[in-house]
């Protein structure tokens, strides 16, 4: 059934593309007669235009694990209060991103800043495609900006980590060693009904990982306080994780790629992929040149552009 409704969109979306091609053919005709006028024939040519593009992106999504939804993780840097004020606006322009293309959205786990902002917070994305488009956003984001938290009113330059992993379903098999899971409970905080901070909803599952091709071990901790359900809150962390290992599968799998992961550069401070730069009025990817002078816009969620540079320039070397 999966592989039927994949199929079906491709022949639909190919459809669509076809009758729009067709109606502009046909506008030429009409433009003569007079009966259709030069800016309604633009108007078809563009919205043609848009249903090649957008059909052409879809095609840039072939990998295994491009049509899943994905999870994403957003840490704020070094910097305190106005990293925390970044990372908060990056959540909320991945939300608009997510609100405007359909994709439903829930906060998994999230810790508050100190006096504004977040330190980090976990997303949870469904809808076909979700990671496909945004492991674009893998990578440290760079604002650069007037800080409204410094007295001087300097410009200061801050930092703030995404990681974007795909979200497991039924279709994927990951192997947990029950022997390696071990499980905490905590009092969520932040607001809510009665029962924040007097039941211990919050999970926290920590599993001993050892990579199975280098014998490496790391511990890895995932916590989840998305409901006031105790046993819902574990079986999404457990989601979670089993979405962290296949990540880290992937990764294996593409070692022998490597050149593309080192275009995407690792996630350490200094190595941005894309700097927001608010008084000259700049957004830059560095990875594909791509800019914009429209700040307000991309804060508002509208970063199709980027992603599209990213995957016509990336995916075919993935």
């Amino acid at each position: 059934m999966r592989k039927i409704k994949t199929l079906k969109m491709w022949i639909e979306k190919c459809a669509e593309v076809e009758d729009a091609v067709g109606e502009v053919e046909v506008g030429f005709d009409f433009v003569k007669e007079g009966v259709l006028t030069e800016d309604e024939l633009d108007a078809l040519y563009a919205d043609a235009l848009d249903k090649i593009e957008k059909l052409e992106l879809r095609n840039m999504l072939r990998r295994e694990e491009d049509k899943l939804s994905a999870i994403m993780k957003i840490n704020s840097g070094a910097g305190g209060t106005e990293s925390q004020d970044w990372a908060s606006m990056l959540m909320r322009m991945y939300l608009r991103w997510c609100e405007k293309h359909g994709y439903k959205t829930a906060i998994q786990h999230m810790v508050d800043g100190d006096e504004a902002g977040i330190k980090s917070v976990t997303i949870g994305i469904e809808g076909d495609f979700a990671y496909g488009y945004l492991k674009s956003e893998n990578g440290v984001h760079r604002l650069v900006r007037v800080s409204p938290y410094n007295a001087q009113g300097k410009r200061m330059t801050s930092f703030a980590s995404v990681f974007v992993s795909p979200m497991v379903d039924d279709t994927i098999e990951i192997v947990l060693d029950p022997a390696r899971i071990s499980w905490d409970t905590f009092r969520s905080g932040g607001a809510g009904g009665q029962n924040v901070n007097k039941v211990e909803s919050g999970v926290r599952v920590r599993y001993q990982y050892k990579d199975p091709y280098t014998g490496e071990e790391e511990e890895i901790l995932v916590e989840n306080t998305e409901t006031r359900d105790q046993p819902k809150n574990r079986e999404n962390a457990l989601r979670n994780l089993k979405s962290i290992l296949y990540n880290k599968e992937l990764e294996h799998r593409r070692e022998e790629q490597r050149k593309i992961e080192d275009s995407k550069k690792k996630i350490e401070w200094g190595s941005q992929i894309r700097s927001y730069v608010f008084d000259d009025r700049r957004v830059k990817d560095h990875r594909t040149g791509h800019q914009t002078s429209n700040v307000g816009a991309v804060m508002d969620g509208d970063i199709d552009n980027f992603i599209k540079a990213y995957l016509m320039e990336f995916s075919t070397d993935e």
